[in-house]
């Protein structure tokens, strides 16, 4: 049997008849699209935030593309952030016409530099969108002086730190507004596909219900284009509805996976993750290094372990942003992470025999190299 970086079959066994129910829920109310569920997530998922509006969507990425949209990034618009990412922050970017600028990222939390941004403002930038990248998050105060200086807007990529904090701040309240995933290996993951945007402002916030619905404020007439069909499904909220209640206890598991990690292996070469001053770290996935990371990942195969590289190649190395013109050599740190990083498997209902599995396999592989 094969021990794979996420598995979500132990939780639903736990949580079966609670989904289910959700499913029958759904069906039994007479409302499909836009109803109940999804209403009451979003009143349920911005209270939980602290934050006065939020916008169910259909996946991680279109929230970052209406949200863009919303905080008026278009054509020729900058927005600076990182190429350690997931591919779809600067799909995103992208997709609205406007320009991603890359800074590097800090050796040790993998997290932007935020110490680069500054000498890349130029006229044309519009938002620096920071990416809470594994579980922790970026150093949001010098991002927010910036952005206040030069009249930015701030979108948080929150795809990967659902309940994570920043000095007592939750990850999504910090910015103009917060962009999260709720593909099903997040910390707070659905049954499919779903998204939502977070924001304090009614009027993005009123934006944002215009783009999900074609740019309709009323049924069948379009205010404004461009509009979307990019609404959050009502069977997917209301399993997200349930699981929100639970994500106390989901972060208390991921927290004690790492705990358990870094007893056992923080006497070994590999580099574990580290804690940014003033995180609260969730551990979506459990990143570590070592220079010789691909011989390690062959050699685990017999073992019956497959592990993941989050990221094996970074945005701007990619064929399909060679348009952009940023060559290798110009993000060093970002480049060398990507020959040594690996992620161990990291989710709630990882059984401890299964991580002492993983524990062991890497102890012998790391002691033979």
């Amino acid at each position: 049997m094969t021990t794979y970086v996420w598995d979500y079959t132990a939780e639903y066994a736990a949580e079966r008849e609670d989904i289910l129910d959700a499913v029958d829920t759904v069906f039994s109310s007479g409302r499909l699209v836009l109803g109940p569920a999804v209403d009451g997530f979003e009143r349920e998922f911005a209270a939980w935030h602290g934050v006065p509006h939020c916008v169910g969507v259909d996946n991680g990425t279109n929230a970052l593309v209406l949200a863009l949209r919303a905080l008026g990034v278009g054509p020729g618009d900058e927005v600076i952030t990182v190429s350690n990412t997931a591919a779809p922050t600067v799909v995103a970017i992208d997709a609205v016409g406007a320009v991603p600028v890359f800074v590097d990222v800090h050796a040790d939390t993998y997290l932007m530099d935020t110490g680069q941004v500054a000498e890349r403002i130029t006229p044309r930038t519009k938002a620096l969108l920071p990416v809470h990248l594994y579980g922790q998050c970026v150093e949001m105060a010098p991002l927010q002086a910036l952005a206040e200086r030069h009249g930015l807007a701030i979108l948080e990529d929150c795809a990967q730190a659902h309940g994570a904090r920043h000095h007592g701040r939750t990850a999504g309240a910090m910015g103009d507004a917060a962009a999260f995933s709720f593909y099903p290996t997040k910390v707070l993951g659905a049954y499919g596909d779903g998204g939502a945007v977070l924001t304090r402002d009614p009027a993005t916030d009123r934006s944002l219900r215009r783009l999900r619905y074609y740019g309709m404020e009323e049924r069948y007439y379009v205010v404004r284009t461009p509009g979307h069909n990019s609404r959050l499904d009502e069977v997917q909220a209301e399993i997200l509805r349930r699981k929100l209640r639970r994500l106390d206890g989901y972060l208390a598991g991921r927290r004690a996976v790492a705990r358990r990690y870094e007893e056992a292996l923080g006497d070994t070469e590999l580099v574990l993750p580290v804690l940014a001053p003033g995180n609260d770290h969730v551990h979506y996935v459990y990143v570590v290094r070592h220079r010789e990371r691909d011989r390690i990942i062959e050699a685990l195969k017999p073992y019956g372990i497959s592990l993941n590289i989050s990221y094996p190649w970074p945005v701007h190395t990619m064929s399909g942003f060679g348009h952009l013109g940023c060559p290798r050599g110009s993000l060093p740190v970002t480049e060398a992470l990507a020959g040594e990083i690996f992620s161990l498997p990291m989710y709630p209902s990882l059984a401890e025999d299964l991580q002492d599995k993983v524990i062991g396999a890497l102890r012998d592989v790391l002691h033979g190299l």
